[in-house]
């Protein structure tokens, strides 16, 4: 049975976010606001984590996840970045934007496109999330929350309650998000290539 908790969307109460990472740190997978719909995340170095929220989405091995980051220079610490992409990444973070960039050896193999060796990065503009990943103290891992065979992200914390409640370990509910995806952003290829078009703007970084 997941647990349900309701923060405050601008100041939430830090004891109900540490008993959220307590979750995530006993293995479970959480459904949380962001800046552009709900995600789901988990711990990035827990392999039955990521393979229960594979499960949920429905993904295979070969589909990208993405680190949700605190800020910039945790970011950089799980890509290589060049100047070039440095400039891109600090216009458009924090915000909706999800950037593919060359995996650095901090981020386990098993995350990132197996392939390419690339890893979606991002850092959001939404305080209960930020706050989160500041008690983990840590990048979580996360992807959109789109159910298999459905195109648009969950957006409802009672309903995604009602249909994940034997699949997540808790959902934080902290008032209305907006229901767009990330915009993502390939930063590997030159120019940069947009791969898919959500709530940021690819004019606000020059694309």
């Amino acid at each position: 049975m997941a647990q349900f908790f309701s923060v405050h969307p601008d100041n939430p109460q830090p004891r109900l976010l540490k008993q959220a990472v307590a979750l995530l740190a006993q293995g479970g997978v959480l459904a949380v606001p962001t800046d552009s719909s709900y995600a789901l995340v988990c711990h990035l170095d827990d392999k039955a984590a990521v393979d229960a929220l594979r499960r949920i989405r429905g993904l295979d091995d070969k589909q990208l996840l993405s680190l949700v980051c605190r800020d910039l220079s945790e970011l950089a610490s799980y890509a290589r970045v060049d100047n070039a992409q440095y400039r891109l990444l600090k216009l458009g973070t924090p915000g909706p934007f999800t950037f593919v960039l060359e995996a650095s050896k901090e981020v386990p193999r098993r995350i990132s496109h197996p392939q390419r060796k690339t890893i979606g990065l991002r850092v959001p503009e939404h305080s209960v999330l930020l706050d989160l990943l500041e008690l983990h103290e840590g990048p979580l891992l996360a992807t959109t929350l789109i159910l298999p065979g459905e195109t648009e992200p969950l957006n409802d914390p009672e309903e995604i309650r009602d249909r994940l409640e034997k699949q997540v370990a808790g959902v934080i509910e902290a008032g209305a998000c907006p229901s767009a995806p990330t915009t993502v952003i390939d930063l590997t290829t030159s120019p940069p290539e947009v791969l898919r078009l959500g709530r940021g703007d690819p004019a606000s970084l020059g694309l």
